[in-house]
């Protein structure tokens, strides 16, 4: 019941985002796929990470970080991203601008990303990273990347 509440909502309240992470989904139709507790999980070949409302969109390749290996990252990683589907659900229609593109303003712009290493700020500080780390670790009772980067 949970999972099919959360699909409806995701498609509903929450269509703009899952409108978007469909269009990316096709594109990367070939990719590896898999459930995570309603939401669609693909693995694609960029290195940075995405979620779109029904849709998360996760590094096919991760790396180890000190004593975690590259499976406990990429579960964690998981987690994160579905604390973002969370935040869709929570937020609607105003996902994509009070959460995605700050987030991937953060995440991508050469001056954010010069400014964290030269202040050793984690990347996980931004507001929109930090809830939904919380988010995801709440709903799903798992660890996210709280503590990374």
């Amino acid at each position: 019941m949970r999972t099919l509440l959360f699909i409806l909502t995701q498609c509903t309240w929450g269509i703009l985002q899952t409108l978007v992470g469909f269009v990316i989904f096709m594109i990367n139709v070939r990719r590896k796929h898999y459930l995570y507790h309603g939401a669609i999980v693909t693995e694609w070949k960029l290195r940075s990470s995405l979620s779109m409302g029904l849709f998360l969109f996760v590094a096919s390749e991760t790396g180890a970080c000190g004593q975690y290996s590259k499976e406990e990252v990429a579960q964690r990683l998981v987690v994160h991203e579905y604390g973002h589907s969370v935040q869709s659900l929570i937020l609607g229609p105003m996902y994509m601008f009070a959460m995605a593109f700050p987030s991937m303003i953060w995440a991508g712009l050469p001056l954010f990303e010069k400014m964290r290493r030269k202040k050793n700020i984690k990347y996980h500080w931004l507001y929109t990273e930090r809830w939904a780390n919380h988010l995801g670790e709440k709903v799903l009772k798992a660890d996210s990347l709280r503590d990374f980067y």
